[in-house]
């Protein structure tokens, strides 16, 4: 089955160095397999066995053993990124402006308080993730380069 995994606060600014090659090394080693990366900040696509949520423990586990980071790991299903891409209700001007907010766990706002200030058309999706810390943002144009490189696996 194929997946993506985002990392949260990998070569972002100069802090938390990981190299992409040592990265998809790293996933190799769990027994992924044709693991691909786009830029450096932690985005992979690749083919394994087992629930998202546990193949992003095992990263997360491989990162800090190999390397000392602490660096939360969401996967996401081919189906699941799609999704997020096809049903996104804006089309923006800029693609790398706008950004889309993988939660990392449900953020179970209460429907009162969200029903209390929705608009008309508002809608509210929440998925699982592999650990309680934030969210791993990326913008529109690393989500459609996600999708080419799912769509050019067949």
């Amino acid at each position: 089955m194929t997946h993506v995994a985002l990392l949260r606060g990998i070569n972002v600014g100069g802090a938390n160095a990981l190299p992409m090659k040592e990265l998809r090394g790293l996933c190799e080693t769990l027994g992924w397999r044709d693991v691909e990366s786009y830029v450096a900040s932690g985005n992979l696509v690749f083919d394994a066995y087992g629930s998202p949520e546990a193949q992003a423990g095992a990263l997360r586990e491989a990162i800090r053993a190999a390397r000392g980071l602490d660096s939360p790991v969401l996967v996401l299903t081919d189906a699941t990124l799609r999704h997020a891409r096809d049903d996104c209700p804006f089309t923006p001007d800029g693609p790398g402006q706008f950004h889309a907010c993988f939660l990392f766990a449900s953020p179970a706002p209460g429907g009162a308080l969200f029903e209390a200030r929705r608009a008309e058309g508002d809608g509210l999706e929440t998925g699982r993730g592999g650990s309680r810390r934030s969210s791993a943002a990326r913008n529109l144009r690393t989500v459609d380069r996600l999708v080419e490189m799912l769509d050019a696996r067949g």
